[in-house]
């Protein structure tokens, strides 16, 4: 049992809950709200901004016949890219939403909305986070660096002030949140195809629509009272057809991508079918009028859920981040069987 001082130190770092996700109780009172700020204790956006890097990335790999170790360095390359575009467009979504996130319930106790970190902080904090995602972006010449710097910039920037403008914020986001996979085809193939490119983005742009719209409908009456616009908003009763036509759309351009990449079976099993099928359990599963099965954990999954592609206990935004690993598992599987590389032999 904590003594009075430890558990007013809790209640002060983060007046929302005394018992602290990891990270945050294994750090300083003075650098836990800097973590909070990047939701760092709270990984299902990184995977969300993780998956179309690698989908990019596997298909460029098998497109190009790229070797294992280098295919391997860029995955990891990625990882870190992904971490760092997610936690600055967090910092700059909760500097510009500070005073609507205090009148939300879900979103009160952040860094900015509470008071625990002050403006100013914030944006030095952010500066040093555009800062590293350039120097990271910088062996990567032309096309590539110029739309990395496009997603870690202005994409993200402007953002926030979508859901100011139009009841659409998602429409953009679904542009930010998938321009890794220009970045990543780009960076190998040092090619830009137009044609594969487009497909996969609006495909990419439909996921994305389906689970942030869903994800928008546990903050739905928060967000009336402060003025917050979203296709959740918006489409009211209609949000079911509209995300299930945003999937389909999905799992439609996935399977021409794979005929314009030359894809084998393997894709079109894997990949197009495995994923049509999370896509339709998550519609039998999800209950848009609870706010706790449209969201998502409040901290890090154990290592065996993380490797659960359908954890019954988990909401649905987190579901969607699992389910990118049924997404790249035909194209790793391709990749791997181009290459050589297969660790087993495959039974058909």
């Amino acid at each position: 049992m904590a003594r009075p001082s430890e558990k007013a130190t809790l209640l002060n770092s983060s007046p929302t809950q005394e018992k602290l996700p990891f990270p945050l109780g294994h750090v300083s009172p003075g650098v836990r709200p800097y973590l909070e700020l990047i939701r760092f204790h709270k990984p299902t956006g990184t995977i969300l901004m993780f998956w179309p890097f690698a989908w990019g990335l596997t298909m460029a790999a098998y497109h190009t016949s790229l070797d294992l170790q280098t295919f391997w360095t860029e995955m990891f390359k990625f990882l870190i890219a992904s971490i760092l575009v997610r936690g600055s467009a967090c910092t700059i979504n909760d500097i510009f939403d500070r005073d609507f996130d205090a009148g939300v319930e879900r979103t009160k106790g952040r860094p900015l909305a509470s008071g625990r970190v002050s403006v100013f902080a914030a944006v030095v904090y952010l500066i040093l986070q555009y800062a590293v995602g350039i120097l990271l972006y910088l062996p990567y010449n032309g096309v590539a660096f110029w739309a990395a710097i496009a997603q870690l910039l202005p994409l993200f920037i402007l953002y926030p002030l979508m859901k100011r403008i139009t009841y659409w914020p998602q429409a953009w986001l679904g542009i930010a949140m998938n321009f890794g996979l220009i970045v990543s085809w780009v960076a190998v193939t040092n090619e830009v195809d137009y044609q594969l490119l487009t497909l996969l983005m609006v495909g990419t742009w439909g996921w994305t629509m389906h689970y942030d719209t869903i994800y928008a409908c546990q903050d739905r009456r928060d967000d009336i009272k402060v003025g917050v616009k979203s296709t959740a908003v918006m489409l009211g009763d209609f949000v079911r057809p509209f995300t299930f036509s945003c999937s389909v759309l999905f799992v439609a351009t996935l399977a021409y991508a794979g005929i314009l990449n030359e894809q084998t079976p393997y894709f079109f099993y894997f990949t197009v079918g495995g994923t049509s099928l999370h896509l339709i359990w998550q519609y039998m599963t999800v209950d848009l009028d609870d706010p706790a099965s449209c969201g998502c954990e409040q901290s890090f999954y154990s290592i065996a859920s993380q490797f659960s592609l359908m954890c019954l206990s988990a909401v649905n935004f987190d579901r969607n981040g699992r389910m990118g690993w049924v997404t790249w598992a035909g194209l790793m599987i391709d990749y791997l069987v181009k290459i050589d590389k297969m660790p087993f032999k495959l039974p058909f």
